[in-house]
């Protein structure tokens, strides 16, 4: 089954070929200037990590995430939100069984189908109505190895495709559904569509689990909202 295909019908793929070990490297050294952020945070996250660490902007045009999104968001995709993600003995979290339904705008303009809002780091923020995040693909990054020790992503396979769902038809969900794991080794690739049901464990054996979460698509917003930030994919 193809990349495109899986992505379509399941609603996410794990990529085991993506960031060789040189380059893991690399942006590990790039990332320890957000580590004192993680801490004072204490949350084990850092939003808006393209501004913050303009290096990392280098990984949206990266031939193994370029590959991935193309083969499903297609020609002229960009990245509109990344995040990091720090999962450690002090940050250990769990998520309960939820979509990614909310980004990042320049300003906020009350907009028909967009809502509700909110404010995170000082930026506005608002839900996207169903047609807008099916044109959307995250790729996470994941800069330790993961599995279901340490908090790894578990999904519902198949769930993109009900559209925006209610907290009821969550919890149907969940129940109707067997949950996969998504074991990623360090370097690895989880690819997949904010619309898909996903949750996270705390870790039972809490070693560091760090990922850098970036959203695509290659779509717009209605007239008058506009991403807050956009890095192309071309090469």
């Amino acid at each position: 089954m193809s990349l495109a295909t899986q992505v379509v019908e399941l609603g996410y793929a794990v990529l085991a070929e993506g960031l060789t070990a040189a380059e893991m490297d690399s942006v590990l050294q790039e990332i320890e200037g957000l580590d004192p952020i993680v801490r004072t945070a204490g949350h084990g996250g850092v939003r808006d990590v393209f501004r913050r660490c303009p290096p990392l902007r280098s990984l949206v045009t990266h031939s193994a995430v370029r590959a991935a999104v193309e083969a499903v968001v297609g020609q002229g995709a960009f990245a509109v939100r990344g995040v990091l993600f720090d999962k450690h003995a002090d940050a250990n979290w769990k998520v309960p069984w939820h979509q990614d339904l909310t980004v990042a705008v320049r300003r906020k303009v009350p907009t028909n189908g967009y809502g509700p809002w909110s404010e995170k780091a000082g930026l506005p923020h608002v839900q996207l109505p169903t047609e807008v995040l099916e044109r959307m693909l995250t790729v996470r990054i994941h800069l330790d190895d993961c599995d279901s020790s340490n908090g790894a992503v578990r999904v519902l396979p198949g769930s993109h495709l009900a559209g925006r769902l209610t907290d009821l038809e969550l919890a149907s969900w969940s129940r109707a559904v067997q949950p996969v794991t998504c074991s990623v080794s360090r370097g690895g690739l989880l690819v997949m569509r904010p619309l898909l049901v996903h949750a996270s464990s705390a870790a039972t054996i809490p070693t560091r689990r760090r990922v850098l979460h970036l959203d695509f698509t290659s779509g717009t917003l209605a007239a008058g909202l506009e991403w807050s930030e956009q890095w192309r994919c071309a090469a």
